[in-house]
């Protein structure tokens, strides 16, 4: 047999995806080259490692087994060129971070400075929603999350990064503001919610019932940005993050409605497992966050003390 690192890498992450095309996205190749090297993979095997039905790609048994071996010696490799910088001095491994998906506008700012300082670095990042999310986190496949609410069924330690408001929102021609602003108002316009699970729509389905208004019309969508778009259109409104709307709330395409009890105010915050042995890395950059945490904000999102 005659493999090489590479044909290892695209089986392993064709194994992942069960697609070529999905494969092809993730390791920044085109489709004919994964569909190449998975192929020469392939004709080193008498035992075929992958199956297609109709149009799905499945892995077979024995695929399996090569995958899990492929993935191992993967990791071992890792750890040399890991090792290999560390001995000359440079902090080096992976940082494994699950983010809530609203969270992509935040991680980013708390995670550059630190990766441009330490080239060895490799960042894992998930942006997914919160129950993938709180599944790593107890599975212990991350270093960190970044929620906006705490998870009460794992025992957590936790870093506040900064403050998350919420507002009510909509376009800028939908309603008179006026009409929300009673805590005996009938809301008779759609409201745009995020999918089950999400934190947002969990403060959103509790404001509502506080205040006792009655729903008449719901719609669910399963990303912000869906969201945003939706409320940016005239479809209804919504309670949503500050954090992701700054320009569209400067262009004007939104407008913040006035409402008694908002913003609900939380904090993005930065967990991990209580008792967690960390790896230098991670270790590293919590040390970081503490002492950078108020410098990012003042710099990034000062913005959000004028609402």
């Amino acid at each position: 047999m005659n493999y090489t690192f590479h044909q290892l890498k695209v089986f392993l992450k064709v194994s992942q995806t069960k697609s070529i095309t999905k494969a092809a996205n993730e390791l920044h190749l085109t489709q004919p080259a994964v569909s190449i090297q998975l192929k020469n993979f392939q004709d080193q095997f008498e035992i075929p490692l992958t199956e297609v039905i109709g149009r799905q790609l499945y892995v077979t048994d024995f695929g399996k087994e090569i995958a899990s071996t492929a993935e191992q010696i993967l990791s071992e490799v890792e750890k040399i060129n890991f090792k290999t910088l560390a001995y000359k001095g440079i902090l080096s491994g992976v940082l494994k971070v699950s983010v809530v998906s609203t969270g992509k506008y935040v991680m980013p700012y708390f995670l550059s400075d630190f990766l441009n300082s330490n080239n060895g670095i490799e960042l894992d990042m998930d942006v997914t929603n919160k129950s993938k999310v709180i599944k790593a986190l107890r599975n212990n496949e991350v270093d960190f999350a970044l929620v906006s609410n705490l998870p009460g069924e794992i025992n957590v330690e936790s870093e506040t990064l900064m403050q998350n408001k919420l507002f009510l929102v909509s376009n800028k021609q939908y309603l008179n503001d006026s009409k929300l602003s009673s805590n005996d108002a009938l809301i008779d316009v759609p409201l745009i919610y995020r999918e089950e699970g999400s934190a947002t729509r969990l403060h959103m389905e509790n404001y509502f019932s506080k205040k006792g208004y009655i729903i008449k019309s719901k719609l669910q969508l399963t990303s912000n940005e869906a969201v945003k778009q939706a409320v940016i259109s005239g479809i209804g409104l919504s309670i949503m993050p500050l954090i992701g709307l700054k320009n569209e709330l400067e262009k004007g395409d939104l407008k913040i409605i006035p409402a008694k009890g908002l913003p609900i105010v939380t904090n993005w915050k930065l967990v991990w497992l209580k008792g967690k042995k960390m790896s230098p890395v991670a270790a590293a950059y919590l040390e970081y966050i503490r002492q950078q945490k108020t410098v990012i904000n003042e710099n990034q999102f000062s913005w959000i003390n004028n609402y």
